[in-house]
Parts: C-alpha cells; structure tokens; sequence
C-alpha cells in the first residue's frame, strides 16, 4: 500500500507556524484548536515520514542491485531489500490506526462519578468495591486522584462517590468505563445463598474550563452547609460546604471536600462545568450516543454494559462479547486487561468501519 499523504504533512507545518506565532496566545480557544489538531495528527506525520524514507532507500537499493557486480555487496543489498519489505506492512498498519479520527476529549483530565443503583444495600457495596478498584488502578498507572464527594449509608458503603483523575491521557484509559454495571453474587445478609443481582451507574466526564463552557454567574445558584462527611478529623464550625445548580439545565453539585469554602467553590464550579460539557454533547449527539463516547461495539443505553459474576469467577464485557477471570483480582485494581481489550475492539471497529467507507 502506498500513501499519499503530502499534504498532511504541510498542514502540519503550517500548523507548527501558527504555533509559533506569539498571536496566537491571544485568543487561548483558537490556540487550543490549533494544538489540538497539530497533536492528532503529529503521529500520522511523523510514521508517514518514516515511510517515505524507507521507500526511496528501497528504490535505491533495488537500482544498486542491477548494477552491483560484487557478490558480498549483492547480499548486503538484498538483505536491506528484504528487510525493508517486510517493515513495510507494520508500517502502514501503524499509520492507518495513526489516522483514524481522535476522541477531543483523551488527553484530558476527568470526574468519575459512581452511583448505586437497584438492590441498594448490594449496589451500594459493590459501588464502593469499584471506585476503590479505578483509584487504586489510576494510582498504578500514575495518576493523581483526588475526592470530590461521597456519601455513604448506614453500613459505611458508598451510595454516591465523585473523584478526579488527572495527568495526560486519563480521559482515554478510563472511557470505556461509562454507564451501567452489574454484579451478581449471594450477599453476607442472605441466609438460602441465593445469587442476587445490583447494578450501579458509572459516568465518565472530561474535564473543562471556561473556555469549553460559559458558565454564567446569573445562571448558578449557590448555597453554603457545613461539611458533614463522616471522613473529617475536625468539627466544621463554618459553611464551607458548597452547592452549586445550574438553574437552565437544573443540574446540581455538592463539595465538601476542603474546609475553605473558596476551594470548594472553584471545584464545585469545575465539576459543573465538565457535567455541562458532558450534558450538551449529549444532547448534540443524541442519535451518535455510541460514537460520542467512543464505546465499542453496538449496545442500547438502557442495558448493561458489564456483568461481574462472582459465583463464575467471570467478568463479561457485552459490548465486546468477552469474558475475563481471576474476578477477585479486577475488583483490587487489575483492570487494564479490560480497557485494553475495550480499546482494542475500539480501534478495529474504527479501521473496519474506514475500510467500508473507502470500498
């Protein structure tokens, strides 16, 4: 296969150009597309690059071959020559994934929110299982987490719980992980070991600014309490708890993580902002819902997206078809052979649906 990608790579230059003209910093949206597309497409670029040297060497080294008389430079050559084919292919598999589309949104910092759902005693222990299973994983892979919010039942289980990601990328590791989840197992409570089913919610949510989002202080109203979260160490005597609705959309945050409640305005401002973001792509997306979020496969919003049974030692993703064990494992923090496998499927079903649209 031979790519003709030229004028990518002028678009490139023309793009490094732009960034490296002070005017641009005037104006931090216009700055933002530009690096945005300059970094989708620095991978295709410089893949392609490779390519092209790779080609003309072989085209070198094929018209050295008719004219080399010397038999020990003849296979040097013909080693080359070989080589070269066979690098080939791996090369134009690596740029043709390097093209397909970006998600916006990957290299962007995130709020995971974890709700409980049905069977509330069930739900609300397994939603504490799973947030402590995506903290501990960002934690191996490096990121920085911080809690937002939480609040717990009377058993100390987890009704809701809102927590950030931060460092490049986490956007991307942790995209798959939207919406419904289900667990199936015999609780502690159940005297006739009967396998009871819970499902708990998982949003994912990139972060965003005010460049993203235009939060207007006429469109939030904000009310202060005093912390109450069971995990404080001291008596708060001040309101520095901060609840923020964003009266348009009716949309509301709580925070309470910090006990100055300037802290806990600017985070509270910052999740609504990124559940604003996520609301509007949403509703501009409505009939792409799949593709928005880039999940995998084909599935309904109204259906689970996993099962985790632990009675079969089996975790099922339903977009991808595919089952995962050692479940004991995953629920501790082992979840990178699932996104990884999400990711994958991902990417195959982006480069089949690109070879049909160019047949």
């Amino acid at each position: 296969m031979k790519f003709n990608l030229d004028n990518l790579v002028l678009e490139y230059e023309e793009l490094e150009k732009k960034m490296s003209d002070p005017e641009i910093f005037k104006d931090q949206k216009k700055m933002r597309e530009v690096a945005g597309r300059k970094k989708s497409i620095d991978e295709a670029v410089n893949i392609y690059k490779e390519y092209k040297v790779l080609y003309e060497a072989l085209e070198e080294n094929k018209a050295m071959l008719y004219t080399e008389k010397d038999e020990e430079m003849r296979d040097m050559i013909k080693e080359e020559i070989f080589n070269a084919e066979n690098a080939f292919p791996i090369l134009e598999e690596k740029l043709k994934i390097s093209l397909l589309p970006k998600d916006p949104n990957d290299d962007r910092n995130i709020i995971v929110e974890v709700r409980a759902w049905a069977w509330w005693d069930e739900a609300s222990l397994f939603a504490s299982e799973l947030s402590k299973s995506y903290i501990l994983f960002a934690e191996w892979e490096w990121f920085t987490v911080e809690v937002s919010e939480q609040s717990e039942n009377e058993t100390g289980w987890v009704k809701e719980v809102m927590f950030e990601i931060k460092w490049a990328w986490a956007y991307s590791r942790f995209k798959y992980e939207s919406w419904v989840h289900r667990v199936q197992r015999i609780p502690e409570t159940e005297s006739k070991w009967r396998v009871h089913t819970s499902t708990i919610t998982v949003a994912i949510m990139p972060e965003v600014d005010d460049v993203d989002i235009d939060l207007k202080d006429e469109d939030v109203e904000m009310n202060f309490t005093r912390s109450s979260w069971a995990g404080w160490q001291h008596v708060n005597k001040t309101d520095s708890a901060v609840q923020l609705k964003h009266i348009p959309t009716g949309i509301m945050v709580f925070c309470q993580d910090g006990r100055s409640q300037h802290k806990n305005r600017e985070k509270a401002r910052n999740i609504l902002r990124s559940k604003l973001f996520t609301f509007e792509e949403e509703k501009r997306q409505k009939e792409l819902w799949e593709a928005r979020l880039a999940q995998v496969g084909s599935w309904d919003r109204s259906e689970k997206i996993r099962t985790y049974n632990f009675p079969q030692d089996r975790v099922t993703d339903h977009r991808i078809g595919q089952n995962f064990s050692w479940l004991p494992q995953i629920m501790m923090w082992k979840l990178w052979a699932i996104i990884d496998a999400c990711a994958v499927a991902d990417q195959q079903a982006k480069l089949e649906a690109a070879w049909k649209g160019n047949v």
